[in-house]
Order: structure tokens, then C-alpha cells, then sequence
């Protein structure tokens, strides 16, 4: 568990770690430029570097959380990824299950394999589910998600590489918009967005404008249109069992 700088949400948890590359949104991971500074400094679960691989002592986690959260989970993996075997992603599900208390935040690139197994797994309220769309060729997706059980579906169209006009956004609670950052990012046009922006007040879907990124993207900032939109979908927690 890690208190988390990613504004959309409160903490990490990474019951997986490791992912390979997808689609061109993967290209300049940053979860993989990550994992190579935490096995540089000796830290156990990154010593494998960014190969895929399951922890059961994370699953002990959340059961050990005083107050209620909003999590990531897996903010170093895809819980998806065909290398994570069906059993552990259903321990990871029974966690989210006996923790209605908390909100679990779970993303994937991988949505062909989320829909192949999601009847296999309890979809308890407070999971919720996004598919990361960084381009309109991966825009099928969303068409994946929209047949999933869980109770809010999001989408995360960062880093946003390209145009994505027209999506279909019923079903769907949320999209979250961000630029790239790092040494070499990819450019966003700031029409993308506000396109995005235009489509999802028309869906009446909860838009959340993360960055601008960059090269700086701490001087880039978040603000569009002279302010920043920080819209989520309504968090209902249960108590513990």
C-alpha cells in the first residue's frame, strides 16, 4: 500500500507487479521505468524487475486499512495480463469483496481477456472497472467494458496519443483525460480534449481532466477552460464483514 500522487485516487495496491507492453499507449510505461528505479534500490518485490508476477502477502493488505480508501489497484501491473492465472484473480477479487469499505479502482488494457473471465468473478459494489482507450484504434474497448457486472465503469483515454470522436459512452460512469509526460512524451492536442469533454457532458459521464503532461508536466498543470475538472462518479461504501 502507497499513498498515491495520481489525482483520481487515494493510494495504490499492487497485489501484481510487471506487465508487457500492448498497444501504443505502453510505449513509454511508467510503471516499468518504476520498477527499474525500486529494483535499483533493493526493494524485494522489484527484484525481478518488471516480469510478471503475483504477491500473496499483498493480499493481507487492505484488511489491515483503518479508514475507508479509494484504491488502484495494481498502479504497477494489469490484473488482466494472460500471465496472472484465473485463481489469484479471483483471491484478489474475494479481498475486494470482504472490503466493501473501500473503493477499488482496477484498469486494464486488456479488456478481451476481462470479458472472457468476468463471469468467473464476484462484481461486489465497490469495484470498479476502466479500460485504458489512448487512441481511437483501441476505441473496441469500450464496447468490451460496456458488457462487464460492474457497478461504475470508467475509462482512462491517457496517455491520449490521437482523436477519439464519436465514442459510444453509454454505460459508462467516467473517463479520465491526461496527457504524457517524461523525457519524449507524444504531443495532446487541446481539440482531443475538448472534444472528449463535449462527448461526455452529452453522455452525462463524469469527466476528470488529470494533465497536460509534458515534458513538465507540473508546470503544464491541469487546468482547461480556466479551471480544473475533478468530476467523479458517487463513491457508496458498506461497512466491513
Amino acid at each position: 500500500m502507497a499513498k498515491s500522487s495520481i489525482e483520481w485516487t487515494e493510494m495504490t495496491w499492487n497485489p501484481t507487479t510487471g506487465c508487457t507492453k500492448i498497444s501504443q499507449g505502453c510505449k513509454f510505461c511508467y510503471a516499468e521505468i518504476m520498477s527499474k528505479r525500486l529494483k535499483a534500490m533493493g526493494v524485494e518485490k522489484y527484484k525481478d524487475n518488471f516480469e510478471v508476477r503475483t504477491h500473496l502477502s499483498a493480499l493481507n493488505e487492505p484488511y489491515t486499512w483503518k479508514k475507508s480508501k479509494v484504491v488502484f489497484v495494481n498502479s504497477m501491473s494489469d490484473l488482466f495480463h494472460k500471465d496472472i492465472p484465473l485463481e489469484f484473480i479471483q483471491k484478489v477479487f474475494k479481498v475486494m469483496n470482504d472490503n466493501p469499505q473501500h473503493v477499488f479502482q482496477v484498469l486494464t488494457k486488456r479488456a478481451e481477456r476481462l470479458l472472457d473471465l468476468h463471469l468467473e468473478l464476484k462484481w461486489s459494489h465497490n469495484i470498479w472497472m476502466g479500460v485504458s482507450v489512448e487512441n481511437n484504434e483501441n476505441v473496441h474497448r469500450i464496447d468490451l467494458l460496456r458488457k462487464i457486472n460492474s457497478r461504475v465503469k470508467f475509462l482512462s483515454l491517457e496517455p491520449l496519443i490521437g482523436s477519439i470522436p464519436n465514442m459510444d459512452l453509454k454505460g459508462i460512469d467516467w473517463a479520465i483525460v491526461g496527457g504524457e509526460s517524461g523525457h519524449n512524451p507524444r504531443p495532446m492536442d487541446a481539440d482531443w480534449v475538448l472534444d472528449i469533454q463535449k462527448q461526455c457532458k452529452k453522455a452525462d459521464v463524469a469527466f476528470f481532466f488529470k494533465q497536460w503532461g509534458g515534458k513538465n508536466k507540473k508546470k503544464n498543470g491541469r487546468i482547461l477552460n480556466g479551471r480544473t475538472y475533478d468530476e467523479m462518479p458517487e463513491i457508496e461504501l458498506q461497512h466491513s464483514v
